[in-house]
């Protein structure tokens, strides 16, 4: 499992793993199926396969990026990952954390 290979700081109490943001856009860019530097639903989606055994990961993936794209472009770049922030806390376990 994916999962296991992200470097996180700690887990918390209520067993969601911390990562600061530049962790978190580091373990997302492993899922960047054609290296360019954006992350489409079906890399989110693999991302999502990765941690949770997949539950849902086509309508998550969707949802995702519909919500953190903000220029419409259908995926997420460097700019648009700190809006899955929220998403990673829900559907993946993973609470972002400041230096």
């Amino acid at each position: 499992m994916a999962f296991k290979s992200i470097q996180y700081r700690s887990i918390s109490n209520d067993g969601k793993r911390e990562m600061t943001l530049a962790e978190f856009k580091r373990w997302l860019k492993k899922f960047d199926a054609n290296k360019d530097g954006k992350i489409s639903k079906e890399d989110l989606r693999e991302a999502i396969r990765s941690t949770n055994g997949g539950w849902f990961c086509r309508i998550k993936s969707h949802r995702a990026v519909k919500s953190a794209d903000t220029n419409g472009d259908g995926c997420i770049d460097d700019d648009e990952i700190v809006n899955l922030a929220e998403f990673a806390l829900k559907h993946l376990g993973i609470r972002i954390v400041s230096n």
